[in-house]
């Protein structure tokens, strides 16, 4: 019996900033999980990743990630990601210093 696909966001890095960013509807890219699009079809999933890799002058690191969808925005489900949201981890500043960490 086939596995249940589990809802997914496109996300990696920006090319120049090296901020976490997502791709949205609209395709644009957002830096906040709750604007990200969630992909809930498995094959939609594949054909936004291959949208997103395509887009090398923007992005680099190109992968799905699993979310829970919730009113507001994405719930990262791996710790991995909820940290990656928060942004970088050698001091605080930026997401960390105004409270906008997502929980797991």
């Amino acid at each position: 019996m086939p596995r249940s696909f589990t809802p997914k966001v496109v996300t990696g890095n920006a090319l120049v900033e090296g901020d976490v960013i997502y791709l949205a509807a609209d395709d644009s890219w957002t830096r906040e999980l709750a604007g990200a699009e969630v992909l809930t079809d498995e094959a939609h999933a594949q054909v936004r990743l291959l949208e997103a890799e395509r887009r090398q002058s923007e992005i680099v690191g190109a992968y799905l990630a699993d979310v829970t969808p919730r009113p507001g925005g994405a719930k990262p489900t791996h710790f991995r990601e909820a940290f990656r949201a928060t942004g970088p981890s050698n001091y605080r500043h930026g997401k960390q210093a105004q409270g906008q960490a997502p929980e797991l």
